[in-house]
């Protein structure tokens, strides 16, 4: 008989030791690539946008490194990717132009695209050439994708989309999004009405991208408006109708990476150095207790970076690192002004950990809006461990 426990499991992973030649490798080149790069704006780590950066990493052979080779791709194996992506994080590497289309877009064109589809964006994807947008989250609908409304209707030619999107990072200037429309407006089909579609953002009128700005003064994220938008009859990307079980594939890339633990990964670096000398053994407990949440957080995550290698589909598993790496990430801004008395500042004022406690003060609420909100992800828990 199974029990609830069978149901969610991290199996321990270690990663090979002939990894840490690339890990140096990698190393090397970002110290290099990174070293006139203030702290500050190395904070801002994957949210901060560098085309010239992801072309460079492409040429290394770092970007589409688990994409098949015969698209283009570089067939290397999860737990590379994973070196490639920590040590990126760590350094504090402009990521954003690339992120999306590197961690999720890439692999679910290759496994739902057409081929004419995967030839033409995976080489772009792995030379660090083009920038993906999800569009899935709708004003009033959060991230319950289930009820979302935009609406992609069969026409003669292909398909016409109206709507909005929302919360959409980067979609003002990414070259592509991959979208989740109804295409069955049923009440009764709440899910098996949705349906992805892969959209060349440089090709499609109809589509205007309005940037929001973020409490730090940050535009990446855009709400999008789609008016009578025309797509082509190839732009649906999988099978009509089986939207949501592919979102839900997606998804489990984009909750379980090193980024679920490493985005205040400086702040915490910087408060260590502020405090260490002069820290109190209850302070040096609190700082304690944080190290040990990041080790276990990335225990995890490399366990999922396994089963992907494996090409197991951890859904279960990536909820529950996304939820628990939300709130560690979430609760450092705090804890950092519970154990130092220097008080946060704006960016080009202050010393760099007032500057980089600042800047992570304003954007770490809005990183709950990142992968599906603690509700959506619990709801998933709770269903996966049979308890709902």
């Amino acid at each position: 008989m199974t029990s609830v426990a069978d149901k969610l499991r991290f199996e321990p992973t270690a990663l090979p030791a002939s990894l840490e030649t690339l890990r140096a490798e990698v190393r090397a080149f970002l110290k290099e690539a990174l070293a006139d790069v203030p702290v500050v704006k190395r904070s801002h780590s994957w949210e901060a946008y560098d085309a010239e950066f992801s072309a460079k990493l492409g040429a290394k052979g770092w970007l589409g490194m688990t994409l098949p080779k015969q698209y283009g791709g570089h067939g290397r194996s999860a737990l590379e990717r994973y070196v490639v992506v920590e040590e990126s994080l760590v350094a504090g590497a402009p990521t954003a132009f690339h992120w999306v289309a590197d961690r999720q877009s890439g692999p679910l064109v290759v496994r739902y695209g057409t081929e004419e589809q995967k030839k033409a964006i995976v080489p772009a994807i792995t030379a660090g050439k083009a920038c993906f947008a999800i569009g899935m989250s709708e004003p009033n609908s959060g991230s319950d994708l289930a009820s979302l409304r935009t609406r992609a209707e069969r026409t003669a030619t292909g398909w016409k989309v109206n709507g909005t999107k929302i919360w959409t990072s980067n979609a003002h200037r990414a070259n592509y999004m991959i979208a989740l429309f109804r295409t069955d407006p049923d009440p009764n089909k709440k899910h098996a009405g949705l349906s992805q579609f892969l959209i060349d953002l440089s090709k499609t009128r109809g589509i205007t991208p309005r940037t929001i700005q973020n409490l730090a003064g940050g535009r990446n994220f855009n709400e999008v408006a789609f008016v009578d938008a025309e797509l082509p009859p190839d732009a649906l990307l999988g099978t009509e109708g089986q939207g949501w079980r592919q979102v839900t594939e997606e998804l489990a890339f984009e909750r379980s990476g090193p980024e679920r633990y490493l985005s205040c990964f400086f702040l915490l670096r910087k408060l260590i150095d502020v405090v260490k000398d002069n820290a109190s053994p209850a302070t040096l407990a609190r700082l304690g207790t944080q190290v040990a949440w990041a080790a276990t957080l990335r225990t995890m995550s490399l366990s999922i970076a396994a089963k992907l290698n494996a090409g197991q589909d951890p859904l279960l598993e990536a909820a529950v690192v996304k939820d628990l790496g939300c709130q560690f990430e979430q609760a450092l801004p705090g804890l950092a002004q519970e154990l130092c008395e220097l008080e946060p500042t704006l960016e080009g004022h202050g010393s760099e950990y007032q500057q980089v406690l600042g800047s992570l003060i304003q954007v770490a609420p809005s990183f709950s809006l990142r992968g599906g909100t603690p509700e959506i992800l619990r709801g998933i828990i709770a269903k996966g461990m049979g308890v709902r």
